[in-house]
């Protein structure tokens, strides 16, 4: 599967703080998917299923801690990723989290 170099113009603001003109998510997949699987809406995250391949999606919970817990738990279910294995759910992360934010 060829990842996409563009994002669409609808999904820009979901990236706010970099140029999403320019921004292409085959070079910087696990930042494409996190952020739009964590702070995206459905269309969002239906674009990140039709373009990137499952197989690398699972991979991005496992490498990537930035993810909301919330988003990490229901996509630990919903991909059936082992809860050991994502990165965000692990204690020395949460607690970290808790600190900054406890509610």
């Amino acid at each position: 599967m060829n990842l996409p170099s563009r994002l669409p113009k609808r999904l820009y603001p979901f990236f706010w703080d970099i140029d999403a003109k320019n921004f292409s998510p085959a070079k910087k997949p696990y930042f494409a998917i996190q952020r739009l699987l964590d702070r995206g809406d459905t269309e969002a995250v239906r674009w990140v299923r039709r373009n990137f391949p499952e197989s690398l999606i699972k991979e991005t919970f496992e490498v990537i801690r930035d993810f909301n817990a919330s988003t990490g738990n229901f996509w630990a279910n919903f991909l059936k990723i082992p809860k050991d294995k994502v990165l965000c759910l692990q204690e020395p992360y949460l607690s970290m989290r808790r600190s900054h934010w406890p509610y």
